[in-house]
Order: C-alpha cells, then sequence, then structure tokens
C-alpha cells in the first residue's frame, strides 16, 4: 500500500506501519507546507536501498526500516 501526504502517513509512522520510504526529492525551494517527518517522536533507522537519478535532476531514494 502506498500512502502520500504527511498527514495521513503521519498516523502510520507513529504507529510503525511502514517498512519502507520511497522518497522523490525535486530541486525546486519552497517556503511552506507541511514538515513530512515532524510526526516521529523517536528515532527510526533507515537502511539505504535504492537511489536513482532523472535527467531533470529530481532524485529518487528508497530506504527500509530496520527493527
Amino acid at each position: 500500500m502506498d500512502i502520500g501526504g504527511a498527514t495521513l502517513a503521519a498516523v502510520a509512522m507513529r504507529d510503525g506501519l511502514i517498512d519502507e520510504y520511497v522518497i522523490v526529492t525535486h530541486p525546486v525551494l519552497v517556503g511552506g507546507g507541511t514538515p513530512f517527518f515532524a510526526a516521529l517522536g523517536n528515532w527510526d533507522y533507515l537502511t539505504l536501498v535504492a537511489t536513482r537519478t532523472f535527467p531533470d535532476g529530481v532524485i529518487l531514494t528508497r530506504y527500509e526500516t530496520r527493527r
């Protein structure tokens, strides 16, 4: 199952339901929005599984949660 958006994902993060994070980073500066990882009250240790860089500068990173 995929979950998108900081508000819905925050509930799954707090409950420890996420096994893998796929993060897409766009090379654009923005000044607002909801912080995506603010919901974490403790440390989650992640293992980098894959990265991919696209021609337009977008970077996809995939992490697995260490349990």
